[in-house]
């Protein structure tokens, strides 16, 4: 029985050893997708060839779904709660529209794993991209010489007669209508490169997490193997609904990573405008905000699917963190979010603060989103108070606001949205604004994961405590 497990080690042979961790591996997924697609597959002509992904579809450029065939893996649970989900083609609905004929879905099975693999296939460009490796020794594997992509394929065909013979032989069919594939030794040259300057510009949170826990509930007795079967149906549900939160999250991120890119490029010529620059500015900045809510948005999904995610980091796995410093770094980026929605925003920090206990790379993001989530139901007008100080052995990070009216209708007093307003544990929708946005549950996992809490008092007021560091 072929798994994607033995596929992802056979594309690591002779590969160096991971040293990275989930987050920054996905980030390195990521834009080694964007370079894949926008400086190696892309061109006039239309493109011709075939490609296979799991578990969910990675490529995203519409040309290139429309011209290439495809076969992608996705989880059995998706299935389960759509039948022909609307955000993943292959399904009669993508069939039924024309708009994706040549891809081919199949179920995923649990020894697969969940990190993604891609595998393209054109005359002109051969390549396999996947992650793997285990925590803390984490890698990106990019294959472009014609031994590994070969047995890769073996194995591939191997997978799909298990699968789906009859798919096995069209897998087959199309390599062979591709006639001979021209190997190029300046891919690497070109890659490389390019995926380094798109990590040096792509925000933190642009991440794809894992997406499938396979339940436990062996050896068991009878009456607790049908609370098992129970369970484990709540679970598969929810285990779906977050592949297809995945899923939006890919199809939202996506092109707003590239929309930014593209800005970026447009702001470095010297040429333009100062009204043209303040406009572009404006739209990176939104592309920004809006791929940081989103990473956070699954980051507190991933702790309700791993409870064990949800408790404090102990204090070795905290580090030291100049609070003060980070805010004033953040106070000129923040300004500039909250002026687009006609807000103003005070820092006011007391001097010789001691740094406190927490992850610097998260808490950046997470004060970010307190910010978005904070400000989102005030008023135009409204003027924004962040201020720091001390509280014992904490700080006090506290955000107020000089206008207590909101836009939001039915909040309740303690700050939280009322319960027609939760969109499951992990999101809120707020009537008065239309905006989709993090629940107070989901907000105070996350605080309490690096080391904070979160309290809401009333309905213009909102207190984060962190651990002071000792020595």
């Amino acid at each position: 029985m072929v798994i994607f497990s033995d596929l992802r080690r056979e594309l690591s042979q002779g590969m160096p050893p991971g040293r990275s961790d989930d987050d920054s591996v996905r980030r390195q997924w990521w834009a080694a997708l964007a370079t894949l697609q926008d400086d190696l597959l892309a061109g006039s002509d239309p493109p011709r060839g075939l490609w296979l992904a799991a578990p969910l579809p990675a490529l995203y450029a519409p040309e290139l779904l429309q011209g290439l065939r495809g076969w992608v893996w996705t989880p059995k649970q998706i299935g389960t709660l759509l039948p022909t989900p609307p955000l993943l083609p292959g399904g009669a609905a993508a069939k039924d529209h024309g708009s994706l004929p040549g891809l081919q879905r199949l179920a995923l099975r649990d020894e697969d794993g969940t990190d993604p693999l891609l595998i393209v296939i054109t005359p002109a460009v051969q390549v396999a991209l996947a992650i793997e490796g285990e925590a803390g020794a984490r890698r990106l594997l990019v294959r472009f010489d014609a031994p590994a992509l070969s047995s890769a394929l073996q194995l591939l065909d191997r997978r799909l007669q298990e699968d789906a013979p009859v798919q096995a032989r069209r897998l087959r069919t199309s390599l062979r209508e591709l006639g001979p594939l021209h190997h190029d030794p300046d891919l690497a040259m070109r890659f490389w490169p390019r995926l380094s300057e798109r990590l040096a510009a792509m925000a933190p949170s642009v991440t794809l997490q894992p997406l499938v826990r396979a339940p436990d509930g062996a050896g068991r007795g009878p009456e607790a193997e049908g609370e098992d079967r129970a369970e484990v149906g709540l679970e598969a549900a929810a285990q779906a609904e977050l592949a297809l939160l995945e899923a939006l999250t890919h199809e939202v991120r996506t092109p707003l990573a590239t929309i930014r890119t593209l800005i970026r490029s447009l702001l470095r010529r010297r040429e333009l405008s100062p009204v043209v620059r303040q406009r572009l500015e404006q739209i990176d900045g939104e592309c920004s905000e809006q791929i940081d809510r989103f990473g956070l948005i699954f980051l507190a999904a991933e702790l309700q699917r791993q409870p064990e995610w949800g408790r404090p980091l102990s204090a070795t796995e905290l580090a030291r963190t100049d609070l003060s410093q980070l805010l004033l770094q953040l106070e000129a980026l923040w300004q500039r979010q909250l002026a687009r929605r006609d807000l103003a925003l005070t820092l006011a920090i007391d001097p010789d603060l001691p740094p406190v206990l927490s992850d610097p790379t998260r808490l950046e993001t997470m004060l970010g989103g307190l910010i978005d989530r904070f400000s989102r139901s005030l008023a135009s007008g409204s003027h924004v108070l962040v201020s720091l100080q001390p509280a014992g052995s904490r700080l006090k990070l506290q955000l107020s606001s000089s206008s207590p009216a909101r836009r939001a209708q039915g909040e309740r007093s303690d700050g939280a949205t009322g319960p027609g307003d939760l969109v499951g544990p992990v999101l809120s929708w707020n009537p008065g604004t239309g905006s989709l946005q993090l629940s107070h549950q989901a907000t105070q996992q996350l605080f309490h994961r690096l080391g904070g809490r979160l309290t809401e008092r009333g309905d213009s007021s909102l207190t984060v405590f962190f651990p002071v560091a000792a020595g």
